[in-house]
């Protein structure tokens, strides 16, 4: 009972935070290879991958594997930035790549109305098409292949 309880409270806790989680049939490093290629073939910048795990490493920590993948488009970004200032805070957008405790990997980013809760924005259609391209990057990067 404590387990679905917990797993209750974190399921409203992402929702509550705007954050969308999806499971990755593949591993951690193809996961976040196959984000990079999907985002490039929409035209899209990558401009970096931090490996988390990796990081911890480096200071003698442990860290399940973990990595983000940071893009964008400049040009919506721009628009919206031209409208309020501060949202480049949030940008550009970001997929985090990591396994969780059970070791499943999983997909996480911020739904786009996050970006219009929190700044000065009046995109509902570019709004839109962040939800939609995110939902479709990670469903497309996390597929699992048939035999």
């Amino acid at each position: 009972m404590k387990k679905i309880t917990l797993i209750l409270v974190m399921a409203l806790s992402l929702v509550a935070n705007d954050i969308i989680v999806e499971e990755s049939c593949t591993d951690v490093s193809t996961t976040a290879n196959n984000i990079k290629n999907i985002v490039r073939s929409k035209g899209l910048t990558v401009f970096a991958l931090i490996n988390h795990s990796a990081n911890a490493k480096m200071v003698d920590m442990k860290l399940n594997e973990s990595k983000m993948v940071i893009f964008g488009n400049p040009k919506i970004g721009t628009a919206l930035m031209q409208q309020d200032m501060t949202v480049g805070l949030d940008l550009p957008l970001r997929i985090l790549v990591f396994k969780d405790t059970d070791g499943k990997v999983k997909m996480a980013y911020r739904d786009g109305s996050w970006l219009a809760s929190k700044h000065v924005l009046n995109a509902p259609k570019k709004e839109k098409k962040i939800n939609k391209a995110m939902a479709m990057f990670v469903k497309k990067a996390g597929q699992c292949l048939k035999d």
